[in-house]
């Protein structure tokens, strides 16, 4: 980034300010090395060592959190395109709602804190705290208060300011549902040292952030819950629901691209974290998993025109899952060239895949669609309601009788696109893509539940997950679409 832009922005911070970003980075900057940061260009040289300044995104993060957004129009005046894909390493959660504590601690309270603390941080580190980030940063240090563990801090807030203990309640609570925006302080976000391998995961690749005690993003259930879910399952009325019954369930084929030929595509770093999570759901769901990489455009026509020839007659279903990049409508091979959404389906419609025909075919698609950004808005209010509304007119189509029934050609198909057509979708090149990181994460949430959950209700909360985020100071809205006709219902095998 331009020194003279950040030496900018350090002029116009004040010393209250540059202790709060100091806070606000002791995830992603080993604490000894910001001891000696007394200004905000000491800071900058540390994240610049961590490759957290090669685009605006981590600091306008910083800046927002702390009200300075009169700063980001130093940003804004980059000439350099911001990052198309990757979404770089993002404030956790964690500091994020330490910082909103710390803004809302009146000194009173402060006073009160500390001497509730006093016998557990000692009383020369009790006096040395001069704001509530101090007495945060002296709990750390001696284990009372981390990003899985903040009960001590919720019993003193809870005798001191209800409102500032909700605000620990619900940041419990969204840690238990795995947020996509935050980083765990022990896991370094430096990937682009050759040497350093992601974090190793006991499970699934979802992100960096959550602890490993709920690291599965399943429903605890008894035995009982189990069967009872099973039952039900085994009586679905097959009118309304997909039947499920073969093991394995059908393929599950993952096209991975990652590396590109060409100048105009970079490398897709993240992607493998993405295959990762694919592979580990989809087996659990019982299909037989299948990962493709590195595919030219004509490998990836073959590969589903020689897939939708097969004999699909003991298969229940068939998913198709493409990484990479895109445009509207299209993904593109590994040598550039591009790939229709229509070609990618035409194999397995109804007249082409017979044995296919009225089973549920789920094609999940991470690629942008287009160079816009999406901003946020806020929604406007409701409007009274009328007390009379104009009754809908009826409408009528000239159609000749329909004898018999009579299976479309393109039924049966869902399409899960990663954004909405002209944007971009968003990767984080250390913990893979936030679409199928959130879709494998709701996934595993809806199969281990005893609730009939269908797909369509997965993938509407996918979307109010992605659509909550902040991206490069964007935001993405993930889009579904179907020709399903019954209810898809997903559980582990």
């Amino acid at each position: 980034m331009d020194r003279f832009k950040l030496s900018l922005i350090d002029e116009e911070l004040e010393s209250s300010e540059v202790a709060a970003l100091r806070f606000l980075c002791r995830d992603v900057v080993n604490r000894k090395r910001l001891e000696d940061v007394s200004d905000a260009k000491k800071l900058f040289l540390r994240l610049e060592e961590k490759g957290l300044l090669d685009d605006d995104f981590f600091l306008a993060q910083l800046l927002q959190t702390i009200n300075r957004a009169d700063l980001l129009s130093v940003l804004e005046t980059d000439s350099r395109p911001p990052e198309e894909t990757d979404a770089n390493p993002m404030l956790s959660d964690y500091r994020v709602t330490l910082y909103k504590i710390h803004e809302n601690v009146t000194q009173e309270n402060l006073e009160k804190m500390k001497f509730l603390l006093n016998p557990k941080l000692g009383r020369r580190q009790t006096e040395m705290c001069n704001t509530a980030l101090d007495v945060f940063a002296e709990m750390e240090k001696i284990g009372l208060l981390s990003n899985t563990n903040m009960d001590e801090l919720h019993k003193v807030l809870l005798k001191l300011d209800r409102d500032l203990a909700r605000t620990v309640e619900n940041y419990t609570q969204r840690s238990r549902r795995e947020p996509l925006t935050s980083l765990l302080p022990h896991v370094s976000i430096d990937h682009r040292v050759n040497n350093t391998q992601p974090p190793p995961l006991d499970f699934l690749s979802i992100s960096e952030t959550q602890p490993s005690s709920v690291l599965v993003g399943e429903t605890v259930c008894t035995d009982a819950e189990i069967s009872n879910t099973r039952k039900s399952l085994s009586d679905l009325d097959e009118k309304e629901y997909y039947i499920l019954s073969h093991n394995p369930r059908g393929w599950c084929v993952v096209i991975n691209n990652e590396n590109f030929t060409g100048p105009a595509l970079k490398t897709r770093k993240g992607t493998q974290e993405d295959t990762k999570a694919l592979r580990e759901v989809f087996t659990r769901l019982g299909f037989k998993v299948v990962i493709e990489n590195d595919l030219t455009a004509q490998q990836i026509r073959d590969k589903v025109i020689k897939l939708g020839r097969e004999n699909f007659l003991d298969h229940d279903a068939l998913v198709v899952c493409v990484l990479s990049h895109g445009e509207k409508d299209l993904v593109y091979g590994t040598d550039e060239c591009p790939v229709n959404l229509k070609d990618l389906k035409k194999p397995f419609t109804s007249d082409s895949a017979p044995t296919l025909a009225g089973k549920p075919k789920l094609f999940f698609i991470q690629a942008c669609q287009g160079n816009g950004y999406q901003r946020g808005a806020l929604p406007c209010p409701p409007r009274p309601r009328q007390e009379e509304e104009e009754p809908q007119r009826s409408l009528e189509e000239d159609a000749g009788p329909v004898h018999g029934e009579t299976v479309p050609s393109d039924c049966d198909f869902l399409v899960g696109m990663a954004t909405v057509p002209e944007c971009k979708s968003f990767r984080n090149t250390a913990t893979g893509s936030i679409y199928i990181q959130e879709l494998c994460r709701q996934l595993m949430i809806s199969a281990g539940s005893p609730e009939l959950e269908d797909i369509n209700s997965v993938l509407i909360r996918v979307n109010r997950e992605v659509s909550k985020g902040v991206f490069l100071t964007y935001k993405q809205m993930p889009q579904p679409y179907y020709t399903l006709t019954k209810r898809l219902v997903l559980k582990f095998i």
